[in-house]
């Protein structure tokens, strides 16, 4: 079937196809406004290297520096920062924070790469959280904050990391102010309009199959008109002859 005969079977079954759409507008407008708006807020934090370097000098008692074991490698900074963004992910620390998984309240670390396989790439530590409430997402991300230099701290604590080589964690973007995210909003009231144009397509193109059906049974029991009485007394003298 191409596009004008398509058309022309909604016209002819317009008032299938007519209230179809507007239930399906109706629909889209109740679930944009049902869906409530999430506010978004991101910090950007990076680590770096103390300015006394990574390892202790060394002393007459002890003739080999001691460095930091996260950055006796290359790459320390990478792989730290990707240790961190592992830790903080895990439902035990958000758990810890009050976070649960059916609450209002979320959040979710990276290093600028949404992807894990990319996680050692690069010694950045993005938070971002989103909540229905403002001010409860700004709150999120400041919390998580303090505790990945709580976590960071603690970790060079247990590899007895001299203190003057511990790694910093720096704050290059303050957390954001909370910003409205409408995008999962439209996405669900496209999606149900699609479905609905769909739907009423279908419903008028089934209209149609089912009427054309009845109309053709019910030619095929009528059978054939009868011939004009005129025209058999004409085949009858025809015959005589």
């Amino acid at each position: 079937m191409d596009f004008w005969s398509a058309i022309i079977v909604l016209l002819r079954r317009w008032y299938i196809a007519a209230p179809a759409f507007l239930l399906t507008l109706a629909a889209a407008y109740g679930v944009y406004t049902q869906i409530p708006v999430q506010y978004s807020s991101t910090t950007v934090m990076v680590l770096t290297v103390p300015p006394s370097g990574s390892y202790r000098p060394p002393n007459p008692k002890n003739p080999n520096p001691i460095i930091n074991p996260l950055l006796n490698f290359d790459g320390g900074l990478n792989m730290s920062a990707s240790i961190l963004v592992q830790i903080l992910n895990t439902t035990e620390v958000a758990g810890q924070m009050g976070i649960r998984p059916d609450g209002k309240t979320t959040y979710r670390v990276n290093n600028g790469h949404p992807n894990p396989e990319l996680l050692i790439s690069a010694p950045f530590v993005v938070i971002e959280g989103k909540s229905l409430a403002p001010q409860d997402a700004r709150a999120i991300v400041v919390r998580v904050a303090e505790r990945a230099k709580v976590e960071l701290k603690r970790r060079q604590e247990v590899l007895k990391a001299p203190p003057e080589t511990y790694i910093n964690l720096n704050e290059m973007v303050s957390p954001t102010e909370p910003l409205p995210e409408r995008g999962g909003k439209i996405r669900s009231a496209a999606a149900v309009f699609a479905l609905g144009v769909a739907a009423a397509l279908g419903a008028s193109f089934c209209a149609e199959s089912v009427m054309t059906g009845l109309r053709r049974r019910r030619d095929e029991r009528d059978g054939p008109e009868p011939a004009p009485e005129a025209d058999v007394r004409t085949e009858e003298a025809v015959l005589q002859r």
